[in-house]
């Protein structure tokens, strides 16, 4: 597989919390951090994504905001 993206972080998923439309992943990549990602639970069916099974987080963005009041 190609990408385009630069970032990817292979990781083990602890955790899927599925929705009636989408779900969130959890993938551990070591050294305690978690990376929570929301995708369809579609995607996660066509996927075969699993607790236990490897992954990665494939992050392709220009920026990252955060914001408080």
């Amino acid at each position: 597989m190609r990408i385009s993206a630069r970032n990817t972080m292979k990781g083990t998923i602890t955790s899927i919390i599925k929705g009636p439309v989408n779900a969130e992943v959890v993938l551990d990549i070591g050294n305690g951090v978690l990376v929570t990602s929301v995708i369809t639970a579609h995607a996660v069916e066509s996927l075969g994504l699993k607790e236990g099974n490897q992954a990665y987080a494939v992050i392709k963005s220009s920026e990252v905001m955060i914001a408080v009041d």
